[in-house]
């Protein structure tokens, strides 16, 4: 505790802790948020993780750091961060990342919108939906979470009584608007809204699903903890995702934010979340390069309310 309390009495670490306590973070965003040199940051990150304050993850070339420091410790580290000017300048600049993210997923879908199913999309896969359908049957009320145009959501308004399509694209969700009405489908709504925080009462959906979108999610945690709080008791998530792979380009190619997720990722987001009997599986793998394997995650919302999540503090 001693020499935690001597690492957090300089500014720097303290503002370091307070940005990756929210967000996991690169060394490149925390120079863009502190306006600091790679080398500085690299160096004060090596010593707050020595210590067990920070933890990092690999994600393609970058490392990313989260805060692992005790709850007793965030506490001091907190008052200490009260008496540093900057902090309130770095949660400024910290709101504005997460909006770039965000520009950045929009700007991707809003230029595919009209050609969506006609293009190349990593890990979407007929093999992958027809896994994701089978368990999808007879459900009254289901939402296709980041739907993109909505051909997930078209095939779901086959059976299901209602189904809400969400994007945070207008583009997409116009055109899917249009083809909807042109196709007879009038119990298919289309909202626009982001999959962090669907417009969409909580504790109304029999089912939901997240096809290829939690990848552009700025915090896939906040993503299933919605999905989990609109789900009725006894509801279900499904979802469909890239295996963690390696190949950055993703990033540019297809306006990814994360580089897929493990399998242990998806199944701790899942119980941190609030799900029960959770099963997460390989559904797919390419066989061209980069080799794209995708994930079939499901879990369900527990009939007791005393499965709620907490918020998540810190989220992958």
């Amino acid at each position: 505790m001693l020499k935690s309390l001597k690492l957090l009495s300089d500014p720097t670490r303290l503002r370091i802790l307070m940005l990756v306590e929210q967000e996991a973070l690169s060394v490149a965003e925390l120079q863009e948020l502190l306006g600091m040199g790679q080398s500085r940051i690299s160096t004060q990150l090596s010593q707050l993780k020595m210590e067990g304050l920070v933890s990092d993850e690999r994600s393609g070339k970058n490392n990313n750091y989260r805060c692992s420091a005790p709850p007793d410790l965030m506490e001091v580290a907190r008052l200490a961060a009260a008496e540093v000017p900057e902090v309130a300048t770095d949660a400024t600049a910290f709101k504005h990342l997460l909006r770039k993210k965000k520009d950045v997923a929009r700007a991707y879908f809003d230029e595919l919108a009209g050609r969506f199913g006609k293009d190349y999309v990593p890990g979407r896969s007929w093999k992958a939906l027809a896994e994701a359908l089978i368990k999808a049957m007879n459900y009254r009320v289901v939402a296709d979470l980041g739907a993109g145009e909505g051909t997930l959501a078209q095939l779901l308004a086959q059976r299901a009584e209602h189904v809400i399509a969400v994007d945070l694209s207008p583009k997409m969700v116009e055109f899917g608007q249009n083809l909807a009405k042109q196709n007879g489908l009038n119990h298919l709504e289309y909202r626009i809204g982001d999959i962090e925080d669907p417009p969409i009462d909580p504790a109304t959906l029999d089912l939901a699903i997240l096809s290829q979108a939690l990848h552009h999610a700025v915090r896939p945690q906040r993503a299933l903890d919605s999905a989990f709080r609109i789900l009725k008791p006894g509801g279900r998530l499904i979802i469909l995702d890239l295996l963690q792979h390696q190949f950055e380009e993703a990033r540019e190619m297809y306006g990814d934010l994360w580089l897929g997720f493990s399998e242990s990722d998806l199944v701790g987001m899942l119980e941190k979340s609030g799900f029960t009997q959770i099963e997460v599986i390989v559904a797919d793998r390419e066989t061209e390069a980069p080799k794209f394997q995708t994930l079939l995650g499901i879990g369900i919302r527990p009939e007791s309310s005393e499965s709620l999540p907490t918020p998540a503090g810190h989220a992958i």
